[in-house]
């Protein structure tokens, strides 16, 4: 069937011609029915076209779709393969970060794409003026819905499915690779018998042969990726020789660097016929590339994949592979969840992977028949062949998942607590009998009552009843007589920053404390939940233990426990990233895991401000808004604020406080031209004061405010807090020698006004009165003044 005959208006979206096999049997069910599909298919059968048929008649009806891809460099790619669909007239969207938004463009979007946690996101934010369009959705395709097998994002996509389906019930399609129990995702997402597609390895474009070869495992793990290099080599070598093409997964970026220079030696000494040195044009074009290494290594064949590489590097390195220029290509596991880049033979050469949060863990099970299924090239080969790596200890594992595959299973049982709090926080579940159909919206649901006993079906509404319970006695739901539930400020900040439970008590405690300081704001976020499973090598002791030299690591105070804790391993990893994060100088030692340990920690510290602005006020949330900017920016205490200024970065603020100033009002009382002597460019100097003029700036008029008061008297004053910059939340804080007489949260727009009780007690010669403007979503210090009133 003709790809213009099936759907003649949208031809032209379609990179084929003609519709393959497996695409013929399930287009029907695509166009003529508008029940939900799953299909699970082989790799490289053609499943994209399947989601771009329901994309297809999404579009023809007026309505919007919603591609959920597993990866985020994968939403980029859509973005770039779908300009076929711009060209037809229809907008495609993806939906990044919060800052990145534009919610005009997403709502106006006729194709959103995003990954399961941006989805996640917007539809916990669905009643938002900026999210509001994920509840405008008509159809959602969920790529690789295997994906709900994955133990760090299962439960995301599960659940984040089963919400939008009651916000909005739109068509769903869950397209993905073979697993055997089909049927239960079916029947999760109601899908008919008739568009449920269960396509077996005979609609494998190319017979796919796989295997296992073991190593022997020794002490130094450097030595063992070298043994393992040799094994995957010796696997792809015969391919390589017959002009075939290898494509190996290592673990790490870095490794895919490591491994091709490696291999490009390796191979010489080998006398392997592989390269292209004598294509005059191709090495031309080598020369373009933007990675030296790389650079190097394409003319002799060899080249790696990963998502640092530029984006022009990379479709390079994908062209050069399909044109069969490079034979041989180490990639990480990003590659096999979407680019289409076959092989003749794929080989694992590592199982495990170093996680700066986790420690060293097991690929999935998942990414492993992900990566196999990269093997062999429909229309070269005959057969592909793919081969795992691994220790002895594990070949029997891996032999068993090759020969019987894996069912998909719910990773929901580990976090429902967490999910649970969150659909009480969105008020998507307001009663006890809610939780119950909530439940049964649920992968995990179905997935019980398929294999009861593994499950516990039995006892899985009391399961849910008891996390209930659990839920209301820690003070994330509060009930009311009539079996309502709903979401109290802990558990609807919980949700929103999606902490973990224990993380947000932790929060909770810090900000019961009568006073909070830096050093008390870094130790909670190090000692987070989140960073549990954080690995401390040996190697980086040194480093650890000098960041930390003279610094408080006990936790007794922020926990609230009476005895103090000490942070260790991980834990004390994270806050001497931390403290050198502020410091702005990150040992050596301890770069190769700063970066993500750092971007979790700004998260947090988020987060963190807003448990201290809800629970202990504003003040309290502005020294965490300095300290965040500190850890993100590695500036000084005194140049913190500066980073407030849109166009100021690390090095213009630390340059600016060293010339004295040291505040967006110290810069606009400055001008260009003080600017200019500290080293901006004329153009740059005035953008920054016309930044700087945007923020917040206070001036206190206490006008008839009396000098002096008699013993006994007292007098109610007004002083007007006048706000001479932009506009910004603020805590207006008045006390009378140190002690609090007033507070208040407002918005400060032009100004306001705050009461000061002025009194004269016995035994006093005078009172300071001090009042203090903190800015809780500002790095900048606070703004204070004071009258001193003497007693007469």
């Amino acid at each position: 069937m003709k790809v213009a005959d099936a759907v003649p208006e949208f031809a032209d979206a379609f990179g084929f011609e003609e519709f393959n096999r497996m695409q013929r049997e399930a287009l029907p069910a695509m166009l003529e029915r508008d029940d939900n599909v799953v299909a699970a298919a082989p790799t490289a059968s053609g499943k994209t076209a399947l989601a771009e048929l329901a994309i297809c008649e999404t579009l023809r009806e007026g309505g919007t779709a919603l591609f959920v891809a597993p990866l985020r460099a994968l939403t980029n790619e859509k973005e770039a393969e779908w300009d076929r669909f711009e060209e037809l007239g229809y907008s495609v969207y993806v939906v990044t970060g919060e800052r990145d938004l534009n919610p005009r463009r997403a709502e106006r979007a006729d194709i959103l794409v995003m990954t399961p946690e941006k989805a996640d996101s917007a539809t916990r934010k669905h009643e938002s003026a900026r999210y509001g369009f994920v509840a405008d959705v008509d159809c959602c395709v969920i790529d690789e819905v295997h994906l709900l097998d994955s133990e760090k994002r299962g439960a995301v996509l599960e659940v984040t499915i089963s919400r939008l389906r009651r916000l909005c019930d739109p068509r769903v399609v869950a397209l993905s690779a073979t697993m055997p129990n089909v049927e239960d995702v079916a029947e999760w997402l109601d899908a008919p018998p008739e568009t449920t597609f269960q396509f077996d390895d005979g609609y494998r474009p190319v017979d796919l042969e796989t295997g296992v070869k073991t190593y022997t495992h020794g002490d130094n793990s450097f030595a063992d990726k070298y043994r393992r290099l040799y094994r995957a080599l010796d696997l792809a070598e015969p391919h390589i020789r017959e002009d075939g093409q290898a494509l190996v997964f290592v673990s790490s970026r870095q490794d895919t660097v490591m491994a091709a220079k490696k291999a490009r030696d390796e191979l010489a000494e080998r006398d392997v016929p592989i390269g292209a040195r004598g294509d005059y044009e191709f090495h031309t074009e080598a020369k373009e590339l933007n990675d030296d290494t790389l650079r190097q290594s394409v003319p002799d064949g060899v080249a790696f994949h990963h998502a640092g590489l530029s984006k022009g590097d990379r479709d390079r390195v994908e062209e050069w592979f399909k044109r069969g220029k490079v034979q041989l290509l180490f990639s990480t596991s990003t590659l096999a969840w979407g680019v289409n880049l076959p092989a003749r033979c794929v080989v694992i050469r590592d199982t495990k992977y170093h996680d700066p949060l986790e420690g060293e863990v097991d690929i999935s099970e998942l990414d492993v028949l992900q990566m196999l299924g990269r093997a062999g090239r429909p229309g070269y080969d005959d057969v592909g062949h793919g081969w795992v790596v691994c220790d002895r200890s594990d070949a029997d594992g891996y032999r068993r998942l090759l020969r019987e595959g894996k069912d998909i299973e719910s990773r929901l049982a580990a976090e429902v607590e967490s999910h649970l709090n969150a659909e009480i926080a969105l008020g998507t579940i307001t009663g006890l009998e809610d939780v119950m159909d909530w439940l049964e919206t649920t992968f995990y649901y179905v997935r019980a009552r398929s294999k009861p006993d593994e499950y516990d079906f039995e006892g899985l509404r009391d399961r849910v009843r008891d996390t209930l319970d659990s839920l209301v006695a820690r003070g994330f739901v509060e009930t009311d007589e009539s079996l309502g539930v709903g979401g109290t400020a802990l558990g609807r900040l919980t949700s929103k920053y999606y902490l973990r439970l224990d993380t947000a008590e932790r929060f909770h405690r810090l900000a019961e404390r009568d006073a909070v300081d830096e050093a008390g704001v870094l130790r909670a976020v190090a000692g987070a939940r989140e960073f549990d499973s954080v690995s401390a090598r040996s190697s980086e002791t040194d480093a650890v233990d000098r960041v930390l030299s003279g610094v408080p690591t006990d936790l007794g105070g922020d926990t609230g426990t009476a005895s103090a804790t000490e942070l260790e391993g991980g834990n004390r990893k994270v806050l001497a990233i931390l403290h050198a994060a502020v410091e702005g100088t990150t040992p050596s030692d301890l770069r190769s895991d700063a970066w993500v340990i750092r971007q979790n920690a700004l998260r947090l510290l988020a987060a963190l401000g807003e448990f201290l602005d809800e629970f202990a006020g504003p003040r309290a949330a502005n020294l965490a808004a300095r300290v965040e900017a500190r850890v993100e920016h590695g500036v000084p205490a005194d140049a913190a604020g500066l980073t407030a200024i849109d166009g100021v970065g690390p090095s213009r603020a630390e340059n600016l406080a060293a010339a004295g100033l040291t505040s967006p009002a110290d810069v606009v009382d400055a001008g260009t031209p003080e600017l200019a002597n500290a080293g901006l460019a004329e153009g740059v100097a005035e953008r920054v004061v016309t930044q700087a003029e945007g923020l917040p700036r206070t001036v206190v008029e206490w006008g008839s405010f009396p000098d002096s008061v008699g013993v006994g008297e007292n007098e109610m004053c007004e002083v007007t807090v006048r706000n001479v910059g932009g506009g910004a939340r603020a805590g207006i804080r008045v006390t009378a020698n140190g002690v609090e007489m007033h507070e208040k949260s407002l918005y400060l727009g032009d100004e306001t006004t705050a009461p000061v009780g002025v009194f004269g007690p016995p035994g006093e010669d005078q009172i300071e009165y001090r009042i203090e403007v903190a800015y809780p979503d500002l790095p900048l210090l606070p703004e204070a003044d004071a009258r001193t009133v003497s007693i007469d």
